[in-house]
C-alpha cells in the first residue's frame, strides 16, 4: 500500500464514487449519507463542509465528530485485507467506510450495515 498517495487522497473526490457504486446497485445518496454519519458522527451540514473543503481522509476522519462505538463489529475482507487486523488506524478507518459501501451495494439491508 502507498501510504503517502491513500493519506493525500481527497474525500471529495471518492464521495461521488460512493454514490455512483450504490446507484448503480439501486441504493440512494441518503443511504450512503446515513453510512456516513453512522460511522463518523458528522451530519447533513458537517459533511458539506467536509466537501466543499476538500479534505483529505486524514482530515476527514482526525475532525470527526465521533467515530461510532461499534467499529469493531466491522469485520470481513476488502482489497484483499481483513479490516479488523489492518493496523494502520486511519487506513482502518478508510476501509471500514469501503466495506460498509460495498455491503450497501451488494444489497444488505441497513439494519444490518449499521451493526444495529
Amino acid at each position: 500500500m502507498d501510504k503517502a498517495r491513500i493519506y493525500a487522497l481527497l474525500f471529495s473526490s471518492v464521495y461521488p464514487l460512493y454514490i455512483q457504486k450504490a446507484e448503480k446497485k439501486g441504493r440512494t445518496k441518503a443511504d450512503v449519507d446515513a453510512i456516513i454519519f453512522w460511522l463518523t458522527g458528522y451530519n447533513e451540514q458537517t459533511l458539506q463542509q467536509q466537501i466543499d473543503k476538500k479534505s483529505t481522509f486524514e482530515t476527514f476522519f482526525a475532525q470527526a465528530p465521533q467515530i461510532n462505538a461499534n467499529v469493531s463489529k466491522i469485520t470481513g475482507v476488502i482489497c484483499g485485507y481483513r479490516v479488523e487486523e489492518i493496523e494502520d488506524k486511519l487506513i482502518q478507518k478508510m476501509r471500514y467506510l469501503d466495506k460498509l459501501i460495498d455491503e450497501l451495494a451488494k444489497g444488505r439491508t441497513m439494519e444490518k450495515i449499521l451493526r444495529k
